[in-house]
């Protein structure tokens, strides 16, 4: 229900407007005494149109302080909860599913089967955090555009009703054979000097100071959208990355969506003195380390980038030395030392092939521990890769690998070339010795070619890693905008809370002053400067019976 927003001035308002937008006089409860209420001056919002149509009720939706409330709320619970556990991006090669089952049992299953090992990728948060952005948007523009409008059309002769039913409020007569014009302009020029900003219209006036800070939560508004919208542009590929490798010493790894690469060059690592540790920590046999640093090299891929059956064709663009909160940056993507693993592990060989009756060598090749590549030509003789095994074992007469981390690496190739059957012969190859001791021919099922052999004559080409690096990969180009977001957001808060917008209205009808004064807060300084100006003006009163319901006449 909506009431006659036609004023006794013949004003006509909008709907929803509360205050006359020209004297000021209330136009609801015009026979009251209680004290106005000043939110945007009574001007009308938008959210207040009568008869709305179907995109009024959605901008009504979210132009509602207890829906934005309520969208908050929900999105703080979902950060909570998001946090029991860590996240999937915080995994250093491991299942996920598995990872949660293991650690944290059955409610570590339904924690993710839920999809709450990715909370803040999700899309229902991500449309959490719009439904924000769209909140503070509306919220601002339907409370904004109605304050400007209030603010820039201010008139300085306002309504009786509107002067005395402000909280600080003087109803009084001037000293007999005061020159009200004159009176007048003597207080303008004492409230100019407590920096107000004065307007007169006859013996009418409006000062005022501090306008600027009325607008200091619609800034906090403005710098929180763009920090909303720089955590959204984290969704955009490419923009954001937040991952963990682990990469052995030797070893040249692609970093996941991107076209880098990078290669753990060398680990070192410094230990301190046993006589340096506490006792708490000798009696343990613990070894606490004082440093530890990656010699990084940092490549960008030009060409064959995901084709794992070619080399990539790689550039190097950067190298450092990565230590704790000393990453290695280039164009916006950093690496962090996170941690490190004792991992004495083989690399890579160059072994060589021969025929070991009559003692003929046929030449060598690289054979990395890692992603080996499916076929190999050594002079006449082609090694076409049947199988793998990073960590060989054997399960029902059947070869398996018990895990992926190369610690007892085996090869099944199938070798064509003179003097072998046309459809390929089968070869076990084992990088270590002491590997291929443990497992004796026959227990491998299908035969295995004795005609040739695979094995490296010395040291050289063979690469070994005693420790595995593990790295934090951040890309974060959204950062800046969230930065800015945030400088803006106190910049709001920094006029809203150090100024307070003050202003004082006075007429003057035939020797009687009506004053008028309001501020969105600290009323007490307020009261003040009005009792001190009006006292060096021969009105001598108590800032405290300026309070409404003190003095009415």
């Amino acid at each position: 229900m909506f009431y006659n927003t036609k004023c006794d001035c013949g004003h006509q308002n909008p709907t929803g407007t509360t205050l006359c937008e020209s004297c000021g006089n209330p136009l609801i409860d015009t026979d009251g005494r209680d004290i106005l209420e000043m939110r945007y001056d009574g001007m009308a919002r938008r959210s207040q149109k009568s008869n709305p149509s179907i995109l009024d009720k959605v901008w009504n939706f979210f132009s509602s302080v207890k829906i934005a409330v309520w969208i908050i709320i929900f999105t703080l619970l979902a950060s909570a909860v998001g946090t029991i556990y860590p996240q999937e991006n915080t995994f250093l090669d491991m299942d996920p599913a598995q990872y949660y089952s293991e650690t944290y049992g059955k409610l570590g299953t339904i924690y993710h089967f839920l999809g709450l090992s990715h909370t803040f990728n999700s899309w229902w948060f991500i449309t959490l955090l719009f439904m924000i952005g769209t909140s503070l948007v509306i919220c601002s523009l339907d409370r904004v555009l109605p304050l400007y409008r209030a603010l820039s059309k201010q008139q300085i002769r306002k309504h009786i009703n509107f002067l005395t039913r402000q909280k600080v409020t003087l109803v009084t007569d001037l000293p007999q054979g005061t020159d009200e014009t004159e009176w007048t302009d003597k207080l303008g020029v004492l409230l100019r000097k407590k920096n107000y900003r004065i307007h007169k219209d006859g013996t009418a006036l409006l000062a005022e100071k501090y306008r600027f800070s009325r607008w200091g939560p619609y800034i906090n508004h403005i710098g929180l959208i763009i920090f909303l919208i720089g955590v959204l542009m984290r969704s955009i590929p490419g923009w954001h990355m937040d991952e963990y490798m682990g990469i052995l010493e030797g070893e040249t790894k692609a970093i996941p969506h991107s076209s880098y690469f990078i290669k753990n060059e060398k680990f070192t690592l410094e230990l301190y003195d046993e006589k340096d540790l506490p006792e708490s920590i000798k009696a343990k046999g613990q070894v606490v380390p004082k440093t530890y640093e990656t010699q990084a090299v940092l490549y960008h891929c030009s060409a064959n980038c995901d084709d794992s059956t070619k080399d990539p064709v790689l550039e190097e663009v950067h190298r450092a030395d990565i230590l704790v909160n000393h990453p290695l940056d280039y164009k916006g993507l950093q690496a962090y030392q996170f941690d490190y693993k004792a991992t004495p592990l083989l690399i890579s060989v160059k072994p060589t092939l021969s025929n070991p009756a009559t003692g003929e060598t046929y030449g060598s090749f690289d054979l990395p521990m890692n992603n080996p590549k499916d076929v190999y030509q050594v002079g006449p003789y082609k090694l076409t890769l049947k199988g793998f095994f990073p960590e060989f074992g054997l399960e029902k007469g059947q070869p398996i690998s018990k895990s992926n981390e190369p610690k007892a690496p085996a090869f099944i190739f199938s070798i064509t070339g003179p003097g072998l059957a046309a459809n390929g012969e089968p070869y076990l190859y084992f990088p270590r010795q002491i590997d291929k001791e443990a497992f004796s021919q026959d227990t491998i099922n299908g035969p295995i070619s004795q005609k040739l052999k695979i094995a490296v004559g010395s040291m050289e080409g063979v690469q070994f890693a005693n420790y595995t690096t593990y790295l934090n990969i951040r890309v974060d180009k959204a950062m800046p905008y969230i930065w800015v977001g945030s400088a803006i957001f106190m910049i709001g808060v920094i006029m809203g809370f150090y100024w307070q917008h003050r202003r004082i209205w006075i007429r003057i009808d035939d020797g009687k002053l009506t004053l008028g004064g309001h501020t969105n807060k600290n009323w007490f300084g307020l009261r003040n400067e009005v009792a001190a100006a009006l006292k060096k003006n021969n009105i001598d009163v108590l800032p405290k019976s300026l309070d409404n319901g003190g003095n009415q006449g």
